[in-house]
């Protein structure tokens, strides 16, 4: 369990959120502006904060300085509709270590969520970072997938689309799920690349794992004991 801090002036929204990492067994408070948000991280501290950078009382990126400076261990995630490189930029360069566009879909939110504090969890907790599929060991943390004879070398894209698949390893995964999580979820473009990302996993991992093409539906990674 967490304490996360939301950061979000639309009441309906930061209702939403919270009630949904209460859900997930999180402690989570809906703060309205920034200066509920930083009198609350400086009275006690958080581990992760979600902050809208459309706020009434003050500028975003100020508040993500001041935030940074009140809780300088706090993963800081920021959401909102502004897309423009040049204000996600601005935004890490501010503070932020991740950023994240509106409309977002939960699901995905809860997976950066559940990286992230994976990521910030002390020494002793590594192993929620690693992946066993027999001889194969996927290290999320860093980025590293490899075997007792060495790193297999693996692309951006490949590692993200292996990751998927073995974080529901034995179970069916639909394109449209791979396609929005692994690549995006606004993407309109020909899903044929998912086929030539799982075509060269298979070509790099050999018969150390086991990808099943699911006919009119997606893919399933097999559980090594599958």
């Amino acid at each position: 369990m967490a304490r996360i801090v939301i950061v979000e002036d639309d009441a309906a929204i930061g209702d939403r959120l919270a009630g949904m990492l209460r859900g997930l067994g999180h402690e989570a408070e809906w703060c309205p502006d920034g200066a509920t948000a930083v009198a609350r991280v400086t009275r006690e501290p958080a581990e992760l904060i979600l902050v809208d950078l459309g706020l009434p009382d003050v500028d975003g990126f100020r508040l993500c300085h001041r935030l940074r400076g009140s809780a300088p261990t706090a993963v800081l995630v920021v959401l909102t509709a502004r897309t423009e490189e040049m204000d996600v930029i601005q935004a890490l360069e501010s503070g932020a270590d991740d950023y994240l566009t509106k409309p977002f879909r939960l699901a995905e939110l809860q997976a950066r969520i559940a990286a992230h504090l994976r990521r910030a969890a002390p020494a002793g907790h590594d192993d929620a970072d690693r992946v066993h599929l027999g001889s194969l060991l996927i290290d999320l943390a860093a980025r590293r997938c490899s075997t007792p004879s060495g790193d297999v070398e693996l692309r951006p894209r490949e590692f993200d689309l292996l990751a998927r698949l073995a974080a529901s390893s034995g179970q069916a995964v639909s394109r449209e799920d791979l396609m929005s999580e692994v690549w995006d979820e606004n993407w309109f473009g020909s899903t044929k690349t998912l086929d030539v990302h799982v075509a060269a996993l298979r070509r790099k991992l050999g018969d150390r794992v086991r990808i099943t093409t699911l006919r009119h539906f997606g893919y399933r990674l097999e559980s090594p004991s599958g």
